[in-house]
């Protein structure tokens, strides 16, 4: 048996209970357990009756994770990796600083997107995450946000294992709880999804009026160097990913970001700086540069940091918002392009 109780919504359980017999506030009441207090199972769901306790025990599972494995960094940066209910792992990360928690999660067992440089991609796709799989995550960083810095979790980034557009109706539900005051209360604009770029879900999201942020994976503005890292990029090129960030910039007024690492050999040129501040007038954006973190193959190497300051320089230069980001938990395989259940 595997009827997830956290596959129905409320109304279902409300409807569920009457049919048998019992009043429909029996609903409200586990929907609560479930989702704003995080019950993994039926016997932590006190003002229930045994005897309901029991009846949901027989009819009912709660498919919740378990960190199976947490490592922590020397930066205080921490790995979990996350058993699911049918023995699969994928890899969360909580990323504190002295103000605030951010908490990284995954959206899939596994990646089909090919990025040459990210070490999930190795691991094939093997299915996509159910909504309270990945709420799961951000609890459970919630909880060690609170144990080891004394603060609840302020941000959300969709930056972890799988590609959420992939995962759409999933990831909506999962950010929908996160977001609601039945579940987390967090505020969207505290959520960014971050995806390569998937023209046709982007508009989706854009014509739903979501109101969280958007971050690309961009890496290149030159589409022959973009394709030969990125293979999405083959049947979504830069000029149709740019039409669907100018429609959700007109739909929503949020600009976006771009995440852009700086390779050795391979965009550490004019060419590649030019076309990055050219495709980035193109919309109202800022640029995230990311620190490389090696997969063992050597075949992506940092640039040399002088690189990365024209970049700054150039963006700064034609007033475009830019960020360094060093990157965390390196030391732990925790950081952005690293997640690869090697644990």
């Amino acid at each position: 048996m595997n009827n997830d109780i956290r596959s129905y919504s409320k109304e279902q359980l409300r409807d569920y209970f009457v049919n048998k017999g019992q009043q429909a506030f029996r609903g409200n009441q586990v929907y609560e357990w479930l989702w704003k207090k995080s019950a993994h199972t039926f016997d932590e769901m006190t003002n229930l009756s045994k005897e309901t306790r029991t009846f949901l025990d027989e009819h009912f599972v709660i498919n919740h994770i378990a960190v199976d494995d947490m490592q922590r960094s020397s930066d205080g940066t921490v790995k979990n990796a996350v058993k699911l209910f049918d023995g699969l792992v994928v890899e969360s990360v909580m990323i504190p600083t002295d103000s605030r928690t951010t908490a990284c999660v995954s959206s899939q067992v596994g990646c089909a997107m090919g990025c040459t440089f990210c070490a999930t991609a190795r691991l094939k796709k093997q299915r996509n995450l159910n909504p309270d799989e990945i709420y799961d995550q951000v609890v459970a960083i919630n909880r060690e946000s609170e144990l080891y810095h004394g603060h609840k979790l302020s941000n959300i980034v969709f930056m972890g294992m799988g590609e959420p557009l992939l995962n759409y109706e999933n990831v909506m539900k999962s950010i929908d709880m996160m977001t609601s005051d039945e579940g987390l209360g967090m505020s969207p604009r505290r959520i960014t999804l971050s995806t390569v770029g998937i023209p046709k879900m982007i508009k989706r999201m854009a014509d739903e009026n979501v109101r969280f942020n958007l971050a690309v994976s961009l890496h290149s503005a030159i589409d022959s160097v973009r394709s030969s890292m990125m293979p999405v990029n083959e049947s979504s090129n830069l000029n149709d990913l740019m039409k669907s960030l100018q429609y959700w910039h007109n739909k929503t007024g949020n600009r976006i970001t771009f995440e852009y690492i700086v390779w050795k050999d391979i965009n550490d040129n004019q060419e590649a700086i030019d076309a990055l501040v050219a495709y980035c007038k193109r919309v109202p954006a800022k640029v995230n540069l990311i620190e490389y973190n090696p997969i063992d193959d050597g075949e992506f190497q940092q640039a040399d940091p002088k690189m990365t300051d024209k970049y700054v320089f150039e963006l700064e230069r034609n007033n475009i918002i830019v960020n360094v980001r060093r990157s965390r938990g390196k030391d732990i395989d925790a950081a952005c392009g690293q997640l690869a259940n090697k644990s």
